[in-house]
C-alpha cells in the first residue's frame, strides 16, 4: 500500500486559504470533488460528520480528516497546505496547516485504517512536516510524500 496509489499530483493544494476549520475541510472537499468526480457538498458533509465524533487534528499542525464516500471504488486522498494555520481542536491544541484527507469506499474493510496509520506515521516526523511547509509546488509535495513513505516502509 503506497501513498502514490491513493494520492494524485492533481490532488494537492499547497497554498490554500481558510479562516477556520470548516473552510479547511471545504478546501479538502473541493479538491476531492475535482479529482474523484463526486459532489463537494457530499464530501464536506461526510468530513464534518466525522469531525463531530472528535477532531482529526493529530498534533504538530497536522490533521488527517477521513470519511467513507459513496461512489468511490478505492482509497483516495488529498493534501492541503494552508497559508495560515487554523484552530482545529487538535489533540495538542495547536492550529493546523497540513491536512492529508483520506477517503474510502463505503464498504471498505481495514485497508483505510492501514492507510490512515501510514499517513499518520509519516506526518509524525518533524523533518517531513518542515519540508512539506517549505515546499514550493504541488509536485515537490507529491515527490516528498511518496519518497518519504517509500523510505519509511523500507
Amino acid at each position: 500500500m503506497d501513498i502514490g496509489d491513493w494520492l494524485d499530483r492533481e490532488a494537492i493544494a499547497y497554498r490554500s486559504g481558510a479562516a477556520n476549520k470548516r473552510q479547511a475541510l471545504a478546501a479538502a472537499a473541493d479538491l476531492g470533488a475535482r479529482n474523484f468526480g463526486l459532489d463537494a457538498s457530499q464530501i464536506l458533509d461526510a468530513l464534518c460528520d466525522r469531525e463531530q465524533l472528535g477532531s482529526t487534528g493529530v498534533g504538530h499542525g497536522v490533521a488527517v480528516p477521513h470519511a467513507r464516500l459513496k461512489g468511490l471504488t478505492r482509497i483516495r486522498g488529498v493534501f492541503v497546505r494552508l497559508e495560515a494555520p487554523v484552530a482545529f481542536e487538535a489533540v495538542d491544541d495547536q492550529p493546523v496547516d497540513l491536512l492529508f484527507a483520506l477517503f474510502a469506499p463505503e464498504e471498505a474493510g481495514s485497508e483505510h485504517l492501514r492507510a490512515m496509520a501510514r499517513v499518520s506515521r509519516l506526518l509524525r516526523r518533524a523533518e517531513v512536516r518542515q519540508r512539506l511547509r517549505q515546499a514550493r509546488s504541488a509536485d515537490a509535495i507529491y515527490a516528498l510524500l511518496v519518497q518519504e513513505a517509500e523510505t519509511s516502509a523500507a
